[in-house]
């Protein structure tokens, strides 16, 4: 197949991906955030806490739509991109993604619009509940997909059957629990809640800096610095757990992104600097801290983590082993009764995508020679200068944020938003700045997931190559230009709504009263009161 087209597929559904995750975070987040301010309106009874909550709905409505736009999209490319991927793993990989639509997507769009429009048609208690069901859909949403994604990763509950030529399930339950996916699952959600977290706080530091609406801004400042300290310290101690499972997993995402070329004695340092390359195979200038990558990847002080040099190795035996189950495979296609193949293939079916590796260099594995199995064995070697510097931005931002969710907190609940020498306004302009951010550590930790199981499209199990639909690159491209016009469009459009329902701030259009609303240029109209600038 040509690699243009590859490569080209590959960079589509990367683009489908950046525009979904700059949309779902902030969902997650802002769902459960919902509830939190909800609650808070239903056991206290103040009005203002109804205010705070249907101001952060509308910004959550606004980004809602956009992340179920492109998670569509998302799925449809499994099928038009990578049509041997579909028909290869599709029985695995689709359940999952079927489950997510007919378990989590229907229970929050069925749940969006009693949230949205039954405010004066519910209960308090039952439009908490509605609130509730769509924060608790957009996580099973989350979950259903990383446990498809995880299984990409982690390849597990599943095996090749040489009769049908795809892969099948054998376990379902060992892929809903796939250790590697749970990881993704906690740690990813946590990462959208810090997201939603920086948010808030930057649009209610923005309100509380101009003097506007700082009753509603105050209150949302210290419900964002309290859920988004929780989340950014569960954030770093859940990546650790990731960091572990890749030990028995990914060891080799492990390695590369510790630009570790040889086993070390055990327990092994981890760098803080470095300068990887990937022609010297080595890693210039390293600075190490001793131990703490055996204490994170190992939980001991005797566990061993392979180097990279080491992997390869242990990939040509498994290219070796994988050339055998092929050839099992060949002679089963003609001959489905011939028991020896069949032995020959059970004993080294584990190994059957190895072979395939060599699929990239010639048509039939067969004929690979020790130096066709080296170049094969060098190609699971990710881009670890990639790996190496992504993952200490993204380690980095996470440790950053435990420190400014911190002055957060303590800012509102110590100080009271009183700091002295001008600290709090000093803190609320940079809380403005870096709404960014997060955005930023989320899709670097997804670039570094998904570039860190190359060339694999399914770990040891399908190259990526290999999982291509036969399209041209006129096609690819039109296709691209396509995405990127249609999605930078509605990402222009999303923005300037949210601009526009922040500057419009959280005022009850429909319901204002006294002189707070006049102030406003608004007619008045009980029960609900309009927040007056402090």
């Amino acid at each position: 197949m040509d690699m243009a087209v590859i490569e080209l597929s590959r960079v589509q559904f990367a683009l489908t991906a950046l525009y979904h995750f700059l949309f779902v975070p902030l969902t997650l987040g802002l769902s459960f955030m919902l509830v939190i301010m909800e609650s808070i309106y239903v056991m206290t009874d103040r009005p203002i806490w109804r205010v705070v909550t249907r101001f952060w709905a509308k910004l959550f409505a606004i980004n809602f739509v956009l992340g179920v736009a492109t998670g569509i999209t998302m799925e449809f490319e499994f099928g038009t991109n990578w049509s041997y991927f579909s028909h290869y793993v599709g029985d695995i990989f689709g359940a999952p993604l079927a489950i997510e639509g007919l378990m989590a997507f229907f229970l929050e769009a069925t749940f969006v619009g009693m949230m949205f429009f039954g405010w004066d048609r519910l209960s308090k208690r039952q439009h908490l509940f509605t609130t509730f069901m769509v924060a608790l859909g957009s996580n099973l949403s989350a979950l259903w997909i990383l446990i498809a994604n995880g299984w990409m990763q982690h390849p597990t509950g599943s095996h090749f059957n040489p009769d049908t030529m795809r892969m099948e399930v054998t376990d379902f339950g060992a892929v809903i629990f796939n250790p590697v996916a749970q990881a993704k699952f906690v740690h990813t959600v946590s990462a959208g809640y810090v997201c939603a977290s920086v948010f808030v706080l930057g649009v209610s530091s923005y309100y509380i800096l101009r003097g506007k609406w700082v009753a509603v801004a105050k209150r949302s400042f210290t419900v964002a610095a309290a859920f988004g300290l929780a989340s950014a310290l569960s954030v770093v101690v859940l990546g650790d757990e990731s960091g572990y499972t890749l030990t028995d997993n990914q060891r080799m995402k492990l390695a590369s992104l510790e630009a570790m070329w040889h086993t070390e004695p055990a327990p092994a340092g981890i760098a803080l600097f470095g300068i990887p390359s990937m022609e010297g195979r080595k890693t210039l200038y390293e600075v190490k801290v001793p131990y703490v990558l055996g204490l994170i990847s190992t939980r001991s002080l005797t566990g061993k983590v392979a180097g990279i040099d080491e992997l390869v190795v242990k990939a040509e035996t498994r290219i070796e082993s994988g050339i055998k189950a092929y050839d099992a495979v060949e002679k089963l296609k003609v001959n489905r009764g011939d028991m020896t193949a069949r032995a020959v293939f059970e004993e080294h079916k584990l190994d059957l995508g190895y072979a395939m590796l060599l699929k990239r260099f010639m048509p039939d594995p067969r004929g690979a020679t020790p130096a066709d199995i080296e170049k094969a064995a060098w190609t699971t070697v990710p881009n670890v200068p990639v790996m190496f510097w992504l993952f200490r931005a993204m380690a980095g931002l996470g440790f950053f944020f435990i420190a400014f969710f911190a002055a957060a907190f303590w800012m509102a609940t110590i100080r009271r938003f009183g700091c002295a020498n001008g600290f709090c306004r000093l803190f609320m302009r940079a809380a403005v700045w870096i709404i960014p951010l997060p955005w930023l550590a989320i899709e670097a930790g997804w670039v570094l997931a998904e570039i860190g199981r190359q060339p694999w499209a399914i770990d040891g199990v399908l190259p990526t190559f290999l999982g291509a639909s036969s399209l041209t690159v006129p096609q690819i491209w039109t296709t691209i230009i396509g995405f990127t016009a249609l999605y930078g469009t509605l990402a222009v459009i999303e923005v300037r709504l949210m601009l526009a329902a922040i500057a419009h701030g959280p005022i009850e259009d429909h319901a204002l009263a006294g002189p707070a609303g006049a102030a406003h240029g608004q007619s008045a109209h009980p029960p609900y009161a309009a927040v007056p600038a402090e």
